[in-house]
């Protein structure tokens, strides 16, 4: 908590103010040392429990405690959106689903993406139960217990790709969520934000009399649908995963030995480059001339490299602002392969851009800054690979993602003073 705090305190919130940012704190709960629920001792102290954290469906149970989620509704605020693995990419995502939970008065929308069948993530299921088909869940089912369901009900062959589209009928997982704040409200006051708990142990055999290590009970936060009325709109949203997900969650060793069986590496690697694939499809999408990517390898992981476009919040969170301010309609924009485009302000507009190197602009609230058929060349930025002393060198960082920018020659256009600004040359 202290060094959370102190990193907010030391970056000025990044930019947030600081009663914007609440922090709540988990407490622990007490291990099981045996199938017989034997309390874990301590190995340094016999008269102390070994304790483990409760899982992320604490987050329920906090909010109702902490009064933040009755404070949110008293507000009017309408939405509450979870997200977590370090998953910048779903803020692409995120303005769109809104949209969709707003249109169908979801009290719950769970965004998913495509997942091979078999695929060690969650699926998403309507549950109906035996001899009730009015009752009905929609909810997250765990990739270890999918198959077995699919093959005790419905599908004798289990969780199996469908042929058409190649993928499984039951959409993944990639527990982002969305909530009704109204609804929420309401159903923490009737639960105090408690989901259902489960245990689940590592065990040294396939006899399953010994634990690796101590486990828990824990709970989910994705399990939340299971404890509200069977009168709640439940729904979920299908996303493409460039749009939606790149998690950043495994080590650089960890993510090439994934990488070369074949899997995501949810890599530092990939979390960045892939936020830059999303904005240049997003520019392409638009009519925009954006070069093909680069194949090369960071850290063991072969990976494409994109033109690096990014873009502030504040210059647009959703693609209708963003055509707002690109006209890709009435004007060229073209940025090659080992291009970097960063814009930062909400006053930035572009009719017509040739970029081929580097070109950051930034503008402070008020400064009103149209780039005119700018043409810029130069000898840009290098995302450079980690080699010998250059390695030694690197920050903690540079050696997550196997790369280090080299800043060679950058056209940098800053505006500090309100006004109206035309760049065109």
């Amino acid at each position: 908590h202290a060094k959370t705090l102190k990193l907010l305190e030391d970056n000025a919130y990044f930019g947030m103010r600081p009663g914007q940012v609440q922090l709540l704190k988990q407490d622990k709960v007490p291990c099981l040392a045996d199938n017989a629920a034997s309390l874990a001792l301590a190995a340094a102290d016999k008269y102390t429990l070994q304790t483990k954290p409760h899982g992320h469906g604490d987050v329920h149970a906090l909010l109702h405690s902490s009064g933040l989620v009755s404070e949110w509704n008293a507000k009017g605020l309408k939405w509450v959106c979870f997200f977590q693995d370090t998953n910048a990419l779903v803020f692409r995502a995120v303005p769109a689903s809104l949209a969709i939970s707003a249109a169908n008065g979801f009290a719950v929308n769970s965004l998913a993406v495509p997942r091979k069948a078999k695929e060690a993530i969650g699926a998403i299921c309507k549950l109906v139960k035996e001899g009730d088909a009015s009752a009905t869940m929609t909810l997250n089912v765990e990739y270890n217990q999918l198959d077995p369901l699919l093959r005790s009900t419905v599908n004798p062959e289990g969780d199996v790709n469908d042929a058409t589209t190649g993928y499984s009928p039951y959409p993944g997982n990639i527990n982002q969520l969305i909530f009704s704040i109204p609804d929420y409200d309401e159903q923490l006051r009737r639960t105090q934000g408690h989901v259902p708990e489960f245990v689940n142990p590592k065990y040294t055999d396939g006899t399953k009399t010994s634990f690796k290590s101590p486990t828990r009970l824990e709970c989910m936060m994705q399990d939340y649908p299971r404890t509200i009325p069977a009168s709640s709109r439940v729904g979920f949203t299908l996303l493409e995963v460039w749009v939606a997900y790149s998690p950043v969650k495994n080590s650089p060793a960890e993510a090439a030995v994934k990488a070369r069986a074949g899997n995501p590496s949810h890599s530092a690697t990939t979390g960045e480059l892939d936020i830059y694939r999303a904005n240049g499809n997003i520019f392409r999408h638009f009519g925009a001339q954006v070069d093909d990517p680069l194949k090369t390898s960071f850290n063991g992981i072969d990976v494409e490299l994109p033109p690096r476009i990014v873009w502030s919040p504040s210059f647009a969170c959703t693609l209708e602002e963003l055509t707002q301010k690109v006209d890709f309609e009435k004007s060229a924009v073209r940025v090659s392969q080992r291009s970097t485009l960063v814009l930062q302000g909400s006053g930035i507009a572009i009719q017509g851009l040739d970029l081929d190197g580097a070109l950051v602009v930034c503008a402070c609230e008020g400064a009103k800054v149209t780039l005119k058929s700018l043409a810029v060349k130069n000898k840009g930025w290098e995302w450079k690979h980690l080699e010998g002393e250059g390695e030694a060198a690197a920050s903690e960082e540079e050696k997550m993602r196997g790369f280090r920018v080299v800043k060679h020659e950058t056209r940098l256009i800053e505006f500090k003073e309100p006004g109206e600004y035309v760049i065109e040359k």
